[in-house]
């Protein structure tokens, strides 16, 4: 089955799905090993990982299209990928479409953000008018080969002009044909509730440590009525907190004597990676 189709039976399901956010091929292949059915690549951590930059619209599409070839194809399970605001204008949006899905993905996501966008639970945010957050959606929507390729519109409006114009905008996207809709950080759970009560089909959100979304369980986001739900930052944050404790040990001490019990070694990193799969297919050849 197409990867595409795999992803949105894993929308329409009846338990929400719970994507795990990554930022590269190794967090990719230890979410999927962890046992995530479907993967986001998410621009947030993308930026952190390729650039060591926040996300501030500094990673390019070619960048982020190279990223989703290498996590796609080391894995068996969808990746669903953030294309931001579709990269320049709705040509841009074309291209970068067909280049996802060349790319290897399942899905993408596009906002109503102005250029240059900023991660969505930071402050001073902007949105296009409804007209050009539509065209988006459906040059988005027009460009896809594969019908089954999912197609979200995200709007950022909650935060600019509020939760009745953000409504607004996710019913006119989905009207528009967007298979999923993402109502960017609402902050209380009553919001959650009009959100989902308001728009028809899927429904997408987020987990964020330290963002604006009230931090709930994945039961209690499906009892809202969410169909997915993305962990953003949560692998990206464990490893960068982790890494901030080894390496200041090792500056201070000269060796990692606390960290050792707290790391994956050698021969389990490699079997994480497969390196006993790879030999035994070496074997045939040799």
């Amino acid at each position: 089955m197409k990867k595409s189709k795999v992803l949105r039976n894993l929308i329409q399901a009846d338990e929400i799905l719970m994507m795990a956010c990554v930022h590269d091929a190794l967090s990719a292949v230890v979410a999927e090993r962890a046992g995530f059915k479907s993967i986001c690549l998410g621009g947030y951590g993308a930026s952190a990982s390729l650039l060591g930059m926040p996300d501030i619209s500094l990673l390019t599409m070619g960048e982020m299209v190279d990223q989703c070839a290498r996590v796609a194809d080391r894995l068996e399970a969808p990746v669903f990928v953030d294309a931001d605001t579709g990269h320049g204008g709705l040509n841009n949006v074309v291209r970068t479409v067909r280049s996802f899905e060349r790319a290897g993905a399942a899905g993408l996501f596009i906002e109503d953000q102005v250029f240059p966008k900023r991660c969505g639970h930071m402050e001073g945010k902007e949105v296009v008018g409804r007209e050009e957050m539509l065209s988006r959606i459906k040059a988005a929507l027009d460009a896809r080969t594969d019908p089954d390729f999912v197609i979200m519109g995200r709007t950022d409006a909650l935060a600019v002009h509020g939760i009745d114009e953000a409504i607004e905008r996710g019913r006119l996207m989905r009207e528009a044909g967007a298979d999923m809709i993402f109502v960017e950080a609402p902050t209380t759970v009553e919001q959650m509730q009009r959100i989902n009560r308001e728009i028809e089909g899927p429904t997408f959100t987020v987990f964020l440590e330290g963002g604006k979304i009230p931090l709930l369980s994945a039961r209690e986001f499906q009892d809202l009525g969410f169909d997915v739900l993305a962990f953003a930052a949560s692998g990206l944050y464990a490893a960068a907190y982790a890494m901030q404790s080894v390496f200041k040990e090792i500056v201070e001490n000269g060796r990692p004597v606390e960290s050792m019990d707290r790391m994956i070694q050698f021969k389990e990193f490699n079997e994480l990676l497969g390196l006993s799969a790879i030999r035994e297919k070496e074997k045939k050849y040799l």
